[in-house]
């Protein structure tokens, strides 16, 4: 490998964009069969079984805006990226096939970095078995950004879209809720102190479970798979991405109808729990805003509760009511409030 003698490192601009791209890919492995061709030509080219229909999501991360690379290595980076994109498709209750990923860095980054961040895409391709098809690099004066492309399959009669929440179902959510947010005030809280004494050595282990759902979070792949199993056809669907009142009142306005989420009822770890405390925050409204939980909110007909009562990856949390009847939060002292979005939004002026 070409090094830069002052450094140790290898300049992007030594291997050119396209030795940076083949030397970046080069481990990628084709393991869907759908894949006709991957990387090298174009475009990537896909079949489509006939009973299939295509899904297609992409996400685009910028340095700054959605990771501080003060404290988010650059392999879980990579890893999380994926996910980002994995979960939408997961949330169509689809199956995702393949992805492509495309990014722009500037000169600051050398290639060992960039290694790095492919590691954390291949091992996330490697474990939740997808290819990666194609993508495209190019500089950048602003930082690091990155866009991924995910492609997904499902039969037609299994896609599940926002919009089919009906009066009376069930609103069920996967896994906790809030984690992924505090695990980013812990991280942000020791970025500060080390700028103040760049000799502490942070002690976090009261913190493992709230980091890793910030720094390495997980698409609920199982989830479409688990639903399949009990027969279960979700009515609507949508991931939590941006907190669960946001999207809760997206099922809601696609759908048109209203929602009673009971608070006592929103499934929370207990590092979530003492971690609040310690914060001084309401754990009810770090769930209901927190976002990037990456878990799978949907609604079930009263029907299919009897087949996902007492699964503990499913938790009940409320119920789909008239439009009329509006959204709305039933507190532990059953108060009626209304629920308002104050999710991430990523479009928001900076004050």
């Amino acid at each position: 490998m070409l090094e830069n003698k002052d450094s140790g490192k290898t300049s992007i601009s030594q291997l050119g964009e396209f030795g940076l791209i083949d030397h970046l890919t080069k481990n990628f492995t084709i393991t869907q069969k759908s894949t006709v061709k991957g990387i090298g030509d174009d475009a990537a080219v896909i079949a489509s079984e006939s009973d299939k229909q295509l899904v297609v999501t992409t996400d685009l991360l910028l340095e700054g805006v959605h990771f501080d690379l003060s404290y988010m290595p650059l392999k879980h980076l990579g890893y999380k990226a994926v996910m980002v994109n994995l979960s939408d498709v997961y949330a169509m209750n689809a199956t995702a096939t393949q992805i492509t990923v495309s990014i722009a860095v500037s000169n600051r980054f050398p290639v060992e970095a960039l290694e790095e961040l492919y590691a954390g895409i291949e091992t996330a391709a490697k474990i939740y078995d997808i290819d990666v098809v194609g993508g495209d690099t190019t500089s950048s004066t602003t930082g690091l950004i990155i866009s991924i492309t995910a492609i997904g399959q499902a039969a037609k009669e299994d896609i599940v879209y926002r919009d089919g929440a009906k009066e009376n179902d069930l609103l069920v959510v996967t896994g906790d809720l809030g984690a992924a947010y505090l695990g980013l005030q812990v991280l942000e809280r020791e970025k500060e102190v080390f700028k103040v004494n760049p000799n502490s050595q942070p002690d976090l282990d009261a913190y493992t479970y709230l980091i890793e759902r910030q720094l390495k979070p997980e698409a609920r792949k199982d989830i479409p798979k688990l639903l399949a199993e009990l027969k279960v056809r979700p009515t609507s669907m949508i991931d939590i991405s941006d907190g669960l009142s946001s999207e809760i009142i997206h099922i809601c306005k696609s759908s048109d109808v209203g929602c009673n989420l009971y608070e006592d009822k929103i499934p929370l770890d207990p590092q979530v729990i003492s971690t609040c405390e310690e914060f001084e925050l309401d754990s009810t409204t770090i769930a209901l805003s927190g976002g990037e939980d990456y878990e799978l909110l949907f609604t079930i007909s009263t029907e299919d509760f009897p087949k996902i009562k007492g699964n503990p990856h499913l938790s009940v949390i409320g119920h789909i009511t008239d439009v009329k009847e509006g959204t709305h939060l039933i507190t532990r002292a059953n108060t009626k409030i209304p629920l308002i979005a104050r999710g991430w939004n990523a479009m928001k002026d900076e004050e």
